[in-house]
């Protein structure tokens, strides 16, 4: 049996702010984390409205709060919010983890990282002669934009449906390195580009629960993929979803967004308590099991 952990007024608090954010698995995931190091924090849910942002934040500092995750809708609201944002954040115009430095709120995004963590360790190989395609333009598809370019992709290809929202997704990386190996395209230039695609990637909600049977490409255009191809979508409930189903069925290598929900919290943690390791294997194993996985 593991020793009942008592909250004192010791405790330092760690938490993920979103609106609504009851659904969050973080709390289960960075608990177990916490508690199978044996350190004296807690990590809650903290629900903030938009309009309580600003003094939901000075709050956080007046109590002395270690760290947080931000979630939808806040990860681009807090920037103005904050005393420094990592390059990192500044590319992807998004923040995911907040920590307190130098009585300051510091603000970085690691989704990145746990994007690319599975291609940079199971899937590892090298990218530089090959192309990424990416569904969807939204605030998840920058964050994997900016990690195709750090894996070194030749090619980065994002397609979306509205015409205004891609203009203002590609202009948007026009100071940025990025924007040298970066085109968008309205989706119905995907049938070219599924024969290039080494990578397609799914940022876009179709699929998720509770729309289960809906998926972004039919089983016909999944077929066209190049041997070797990965399909990578962002979504892990269902497991898996109808996307990877497919792909799975004409033999393509697919990854699920849990890995990446994972990585994403390990790197946070890791800057929160200042430390290399964090107990990685638990925390994937805790959200396996509370998705009825394992």
């Amino acid at each position: 049996m593991t020793k009942e952990r008592l909250i004192t007024g010791k405790t330092k608090l760690l938490g993920v702010i979103g609106h609504p954010v009851e659904h969050s698995l973080s709390p289960a995931m960075h608990n177990a984390a916490i508690a199978h190091l044996g350190l004296d924090y807690v990590y809650l849910p903290f629900p903030i409205a938009p309009e309580n942002l600003e003094i939901a934040i000075a709050g956080f500092a007046a109590i002395d709060v270690v760290g947080f995750s931000v979630t939808i809708p806040h990860k681009q609201a807090i920037i103005p919010l904050l005393s420094e944002i990592t390059p990192v954040a500044q590319a992807i115009g998004a923040v995911n983890t907040v920590s307190r430095q130098n009585n300051q709120w510091v603000g970085t995004n690691t989704d990145i990282e746990g994007f690319i963590a599975p291609l940079q360790t199971t899937y590892k190989q090298d990218w530089s002669q090959k192309v990424a395609v990416i569904l969807g333009n939204g605030g998840a598809a920058r964050a994997v934009v900016a990690g195709c370019h750090q894996l070194g992709f030749a090619k980065i290809h994002v397609v979306g449906r509205n015409v205004q929202r891609l203009q203002e997704f590609g202009n948007s990386w026009s100071n940025s390195p990025i924007s040298e190996n970066l085109q968008v395209h309205q989706w119905e230039e995907l049938p070219k580009l599924i024969p290039q695609a080494n990578l397609l990637v799914n940022t876009t909600p179709i699929g998720m629960y509770p729309k289960v049977d809906e998926s972004p490409l039919s089983g016909e255009e999944i077929a066209n993929l190049p041997k070797g191809a990965i399909a990578y979508d962002l979504i892990y409930i269902p497991k898996p979803t109808q996307f990877l189903e497919q792909a799975e069925k004409q033999g393509i290598i697919a990854i699920d967004g849990l890995e990446m929900l994972v990585q994403q919290g390990v790197a946070a943690l890791k800057i929160w308590l200042q430390q290399e390791t964090v107990p990685v294997e638990v925390m994937r194993q805790t959200l396996q099991k509370h998705l009825g996985l394992g």
